[in-house]
């Protein structure tokens, strides 16, 4: 099984990665081939609408979500996290996310079909509903791609460090990893 963390901090050692990264040692002691990838590292320019990917089968920015079309497709189990900006995903996440349009029809869309997905959040204050827009909007995207949400966890934890600090955090992050076994994409060829 493959499973691949996409983070969508721009803080690339911060919580949501703290968090992304126990999930990914949950299903990797387990058997797991993990991988992360750190949104912030790369070039991911924002959809221009164009919808030039729907006449050609692919998106004609040629930036580094060119090579994250293959992660997406080519992995059973996403890891998608990010933090919570004005109860929203990060600006990161949000230009990863709607370049997705350019994979949403044709081959590569039944490809997607059938993936499992699980989200995880950090947030900056103690009100456990605050990441309900983020889960509402990677509920809808998911399922729109066919794609199942099978685990949300979201952490109160503001300042570097918090999450990684917080041991039922971690524990939570493990046991969502470890629930993820036996989740594999039913071959497409």
């Amino acid at each position: 099984m493959r499973v691949t963390a996409f983070c969508g901090s721009p803080r690339v050692n911060g919580n949501t990665r703290a968090l992304a990264d126990e999930v990914l040692r949950g299903v990797g002691s387990e058997g797991a081939e993990c991988h992360v990838v750190d949104l912030c590292r790369l070039n991911i320019a924002p959809c221009r609408a164009c919808s030039s990917c729907r006449r050609t089968g692919e998106c004609i920015q040629k930036d580094d979500m060119q090579s994250l079309y293959p992660e997406l497709l080519e992995s059973d189990v996403l890891v998608l996290g990010t933090p919570v900006y004005f109860w929203g995903v990060s600006a990161q996440m949000k230009a990863f996310i709607d370049r997705w349009y350019a994979i949403a029809e044709g081959d590569a869309a039944e490809k997607l079909r059938g993936k499992k997905a699980v989200v995880v959040t950090a947030y900056a204050d103690t009100d456990p509903d605050t990441p309900e827009h983020v889960v509402g909007m990677f509920r809808r995207a998911l399922d729109y791609l066919g794609i199942e949400l099978v685990g949300v966890l979201g952490v109160s934890a503001s300042d570097p460090g918090d999450a990684a600090s917080n041991a039922q955090a971690m524990q939570e992050a493990f046991s969502l990893g470890q629930a993820l076994r036996g989740y594999r994409q039913p071959m497409w060829e």
